[in-house]
C-alpha cells in the first residue's frame, strides 16, 4: 500500500511525463518544482503579459511570483491547509533581477509570516523563460504542528526577505539558508574572512565562512527552537565553487561526525550576498522530542555520496544527495555513451544506478521509492532532463513524479557525472519503533 498521495497530477504538454503537482504523506504537503507554466505550452500567458504593453501593469516578475504561489496557495487548499502553515521554501532563479519582484509577491501572498527560505541562483530552469523555481513544504493544521516562528541572537534575517530564521512544527525544526553576512546584512562578518586582505595565508575564506555558518548561524538557530546539531536531519550545502567541497566537508565533518545528518552538496551559481561563498539550510528534530533521529547507515560507494544514505525522523527520510560514482569515480560506461547522448544513453545509466541506490535506502528505512516526496534534479545539462525522468518508468510505472529540475554549473562534485538527485520519501511508522 502507498500511503504517499500524488495531488492533482497533470501531464506536461501532452508528453508521458507526469508530474505530481504536490504529496500529501500523512500531515506532510510537498511541493516540488513549481513554475509559472501553464503545462500545455510552457510559460502562463499572465506572466508573459501582453507584447503592445509591455509597460501595463504588475512588473513581470511580480506577476511571477504571484502566479507560481497562487496555484500554491489553491493546492493547499484543496488538501486542508495554507500558505500559514508552510514550514519550508527553496527558490531557484537563473537572473538576480527575479528576486525583488518575487519577494514582493512572496510578502503580499504570505502575509507577516514567511517560512524558512532559501534562495540561490542557478544557471537555468527548465521552462523556457521562466525565472522563478519554487519549492513548498507544508503541513495539515493542527495536532501541534502549526508552525511557531523562532527568532534567534544573532542570526539575522535580510530586511527585503523577511523569512523566518527558525520554525519550530511539532517535533521538527526548520532553519532558512544562512550566509555569512554580519548582522547587519551589509558586509562579510570579520569572523568568516581572512583576517588580512594583505596576507597571503591566513586562513582558507571556504573553511572560514562554514565554520562561521556552523557556529555562529546555524547552531544557535537549531537551539533556539530546542535543538542541536547533533539532532540534524538534513543540509543542503550550495557551494559557488564545487572545488572548495573537501575543505568544505573537512570542516562539516569536525562538527556532524559524532551524529551526521544527510547531506547534499550543489553547485551553484550565485548567491543574494556577493561575498558569500557557501549557503547552507538544515532541518531536525527538537532534542526532548517524541521524534527521534535515526541515522540509515546503508554502505554507499565512497564516491556516491558526502553524507550517510539516508536519516530517519518519524515519518520523513531524507536522503544525502546522490550521484552515479563508485569507489574510483563515475560509474562505468557513462563516457563510453558519449555517442550515444542524444539518445540519453549516459543519462539514462546514472539515473539507473541512482535510483537502485534509493530502492536499497528506502528498503533499509522500512519504507519504499513509491513513497517519494520529493525529487530535486540538479543536471549540466537540461537536454538530459527527459531521460533522467524516464528512467524512473520502470521503478514506478506510471506514477506522477513530485520531481524539480534546474541546471547547474559544471562539473558535479564528481567530475564526469552531469546529474544529482535530491530525494525525500514518506515512511510512515513501523513496528512501533517510531513515533
Amino acid at each position: 500500500m502507498v500511503h504517499a498521495e500524488p495531488l492533482a497530477p497533470v501531464r506536461i504538454g501532452g508528453t508521458d511525463i507526469l508530474f505530481a503537482q504536490g504529496i500529501k504523506a500523512g500531515d506532510w504537503l510537498f511541493f516540488t518544482g513549481h513554475e509559472a507554466i501553464d503545462f500545455d505550452t510552457g510559460l502562463a500567458a499572465a506572466v508573459v503579459g501582453q507584447a503592445g504593453l509591455p509597460n501595463h501593469g504588475l512588473p513581470r516578475h511580480r506577476r511571477e511570483g504571484n502566479f507560481i504561489l497562487n496555484r500554491l496557495s489553491g493546492l493547499l487548499k484543496k488538501a486542508g491547509s495554507d500558505l500559514a502553515h508552510g514550514v519550508r521554501l527553496d527558490q531557484y532563479y537563473p537572473d538576480y533581477r527575479a528576486v525583488d519582484g518575487y519577494h514582493l509577491a512572496r510578502k503580499a501572498n504570505f502575509g507577516a509570516y514567511i517560512p524558512p527560505s532559501t534562495s540561490v541562483l542557478m544557471s537555468e530552469l527548465v521552462a523556457r523563460g521562466a525565472e522563478i523555481n519554487t519549492s513548498l513544504l507544508a503541513v495539515i493544521p493542527g495536532g501541534g504542528r502549526d508552525p511557531q516562528r523562532v527568532s534567534a541572537d544573532g542570526v539575522p534575517v535580510p530586511p527585503t526577505s523577511g523569512f523566518a530564521v527558525s520554525v519550530i512544527s511539532g517535533d521538527f525544526v526548520f532553519v532558512a539558508g544562512q550566509m555569512a553576512q554580519d548582522d547587519a546584512n551589509k558586509f562579510l562578518d570579520a569572523r568568516a574572512t581572512r583576517s588580512s586582505p594583505r596576507a597571503v595565508w591566513s586562513g582558507t575564506e571556504i573553511r572560514q565562512q562554514t565554520e562561521f555558518l556552523i557556529t555562529h548561524r546555524l547552531k544557535p538557530a537549531m537551539e533556539a527552537a530546542g535543538s542541536s546539531l547533533a539532532n540534524a536531519i538534513k543540509a543542503q550545502i550550495y557551494l559557488g565553487d564545487i572545488a572548495d567541497t573537501a575543505h568544505c566537508l573537512d570542516v562539516w565533518n569536525s562538527h556532524f561526525a559524532k551524529s551526521p545528518c544527510a547531506v547534499t552538496v550543489v553547485p551553484t551559481a550565485g548567491f543574494g550576498f556577493t561575498d558569500g561563498i557557501i549557503e547552507i539550510n538544515l532541518m531536525g528534530v527538537r532534542d526532548k522530542g517524541a521524534t527521534k533521529k535515526e541515522v540509515i547507515d546503508t554502505k554507499l560507494p565512497a564516491g556516491m555520496a558526502f553524507g550517510p544514505a539516508a536519516v530517519r525522523a518519524g515519518d520523513l527520510l531524507c536522503l544525502s544527495g546522490l550521484v552515479a560514482a563508485g569507489e574510483s569515480g563515475p560509474i562505468a560506461g557513462i563516457g563510453s555513451a558519449d555517442g550515444l547522448d542524444r539518445y540519453g544513453a549516459g543519462t539514462r545509466r546514472q539515473m539507473q544506478a541512482i535510483l537502485e541506490t534509493a530502492t536499497a535506502i528506502c528498503k533499509a528505512a522500512g519504507t519504499s521509492l513509491a513513497e517519494v516526496t520529493r525529487a530535486h534534479h540538479f543536471l549540466t545539462d537540461l537536454g538530459e532532463l527527459y531521460p533522467a525522468l524516464r528512467a524512473w518508468e520502470p521503478h514506478l510505472p506510471g506514477a506522477a513524479l513530485p520531481f524539480g529540475a534546474v541546471r547547474v554549473p559544471a562539473p558535479m562534485p564528481v567530475p564526469g557525472t552531469t546529474l544529482m538527485a535530491d530525494l525525500w520519501a514518506y515512511a510512515p511508522t513501523r513496528l512501533g519503533r517510531h513515533k
